[in-house]
Order: C-alpha cells, then sequence, then structure tokens
C-alpha cells in the first residue's frame, strides 16, 4: 500500500485535531466558565454592565456588593493612582475597572508575574461605559506588588 493515501493520513490528521483541541481546553484563558468574582458599589450601574461583557465573553461572573470599596482595593493590593469604580478577582489575579475580556484573557494566557491589570478611572467607550458620546482612547496598566506599573495594552 502506498503510505500517501488517504487511509494513512486521516489518522495521523485526527490525532494532530485531538491533540490541537487538547491544547487549547487546557490553556487558562480559553477554559470555558472561568470564575470571576467582582466586589462593585451597591449603588453603581456600570459594573454590572462590565459583568455583562465578560459573560458575554464567556466567564461567570459572581457579583458582591460592598459599601466598603476602599478597604476591597487596599487588601487586593490595587495601587489608588490605578483606581476604578469596581474590583474583580480571577485567576490569582485583580482586574481594576473596565478592562476589556480580551486584555484579562491575555493575562490569564500569558501569566505574567504581576498582581494585576487595570483600566483606571473610568474611560468612556470601554466595556461597560459605552454610549451616545466619543470614546476615550485608553491604557489598561499592569502593576505589582512592589508598586511598579507599565501599560499592558492600549485601546
Amino acid at each position: 500500500m502506498n503510505p500517501h493515501s488517504t487511509r494513512f493520513r486521516l489518522p495521523h490528521r485526527l490525532v494532530l485535531a485531538t491533540a490541537l483541541v487538547a491544547a487549547v481546553s487546557a490553556s487558562p484563558a480559553l477554559a470555558a466558565g472561568e470564575e470571576v468574582t467582582m466586589y462593585k458599589d451597591p449603588n453603581c450601574g456600570c459594573c454590572g454592565k462590565w459583568a455583562e461583557h465578560m459573560r458575554e465573553n464567556g466567564f461567570k461572573v459572581k457579583e458582591i456588593a460592598s459599601a466598603q470599596m476602599s478597604d476591597v482595593k487596599r487588601s487586593a493590593g490595587v495601587p489608588q493612582a490605578l483606581g476604578s469604580c469596581h474590583t474583580a478577582k480571577v485567576g490569582g489575579y485583580v482586574v481594576e475597572g473596565h478592562v476589556p475580556a480580551a486584555d484579562v484573557k491575555r493575562m490569564l494566557t500569558e501569566q505574567p508575574k504581576i498582581v494585576g491589570i487595570s483600566a483606571p478611572g473610568m474611560p468612556m467607550g470601554s466595556p461597560g461605559m459605552e454610549g451616545p458620546y466619543p470614546a476615550d482612547r485608553y491604557k489598561v496598566v499592569s502593576f505589582g506588588s512592589d508598586g511598579s506599573h507599565e501599560v499592558f495594552a492600549s485601546h
């Protein structure tokens, strides 16, 4: 028999396809239903919109209302200058504010040695802050436990 016939190539391709599916399924960023715990002020509406954005991108989001957000941020290690309206925890990292799901997935995939990422303030046009007004250009910033920070993504 010809070793290049379809009969011999199909099982090889099937094995490769199966291996690829297994590798992708094992990736932390692509794992279906990665759980996010989000702490938010009970009176904030945009936080719920960000939670919806995360759900639409495959995350499970648990929302916890807290009147003690400054304490939540402090215990999570969020630098005051990088603060926003809500603080989330996912995969051992902190996500502060209206960070796009794609940036969270990238962080989970790359697993940098950081505390987390933040979209400081409340940038117009960021996930949860969409509206009829022009979108702001903004940066997502990574931050470390030593106070260091650098640009993680630009939008």
